[in-house]
């Protein structure tokens, strides 16, 4: 039986950069929450079989969205931080599906994701069991500042990391689990599974994949999804 392709949307965050009393995954964009596009992005797919999505309890807007009964979308409890609201979506997962299916991690203020580059991601990773992660190559010049000291970085190996981020469900749940026992600072998954050794991969995106956190994304979002 092929493996089953799942999706944890971390969505219990604030987004106090937003400068908004409205959480960022919820504010209103081209006519939809923000959220709604990065689920509908899952629901369009062939390859998804169900997405979870992490809540806070103390969550009054998610149930006036347009996917909080939808049969493919589970509600899970959130966290204070995004590691926990993953980890407990993987436990949600660890109960009801095949530990040889992946995950996929995607944050709820992504709303530009395309269809293609969820393909490729689930493509070049199916038979690399250490998975990995949509990101973009740097193009700028890269500075650091230190003490005063100011140094240029060079750029030949550096990469933003996107999500989704994809990885064998077993896998991902130890790694995350083993980051909550060490106490790390884990910034996203692949960070989880770097701890523990593995090399995840990088799947070359695209740059409309814009993770909204400050007030002028939101018009450049609004401007890609009209693309």
């Amino acid at each position: 039986m092929p493996s089953k392709y799942w999706v944890i949307i971390p969505a219990a965050g604030v987004g106090k950069r937003m400068q908004s009393n409205i959480p960022k995954q919820y504010l209103p964009l081209a006519g939809k929450k923000v959220i709604e596009y990065s689920i509908e992005a899952f629901l369009k797919h062939p390859q998804i079989h169900q997405i979870m999505v992490a809540i806070s309890d103390t969550d009054e807007y998610w149930s006036k969205t347009l996917y909080a009964n939808h049969p493919k979308v589970q509600q899970v409890k959130g966290g204070q931080e995004r590691l926990f609201s993953v980890m407990n979506g993987l436990e949600k997962l660890h109960q009801i599906a095949d530990q040889k299916d992946w995950v996929l991690v995607h944050d709820a203020a992504r709303p530009c994701l395309n269809q293609n580059n969820i393909t490729q991601l689930i493509a070049k990773t199916k038979n690399q069991p250490e998975g990995g992660l949509l990101a973009i190559p740097l193009t700028d010049t890269i500075k650091q500042q230190t003490n005063q000291e100011l140094k240029t970085i060079p750029r030949e190996t550096l990469w933003r990391a996107f999500t989704p981020q994809c990885f064998p469900i077993a896998t991902l749940y130890k790694a995350l689990q083993s980051a909550i026992k060490q106490k790390l600072k884990i910034t996203d998954e692949a960070s989880a599974m770097e701890y523990q050794g593995f090399n995840p991969i990088l799947v070359k995106g695209s740059s409309q994949n814009i993770k909204i956190t400050e007030p002028n994304d939101l018009a450049l979002a609004e401007f890609f999804l009209k693309i």
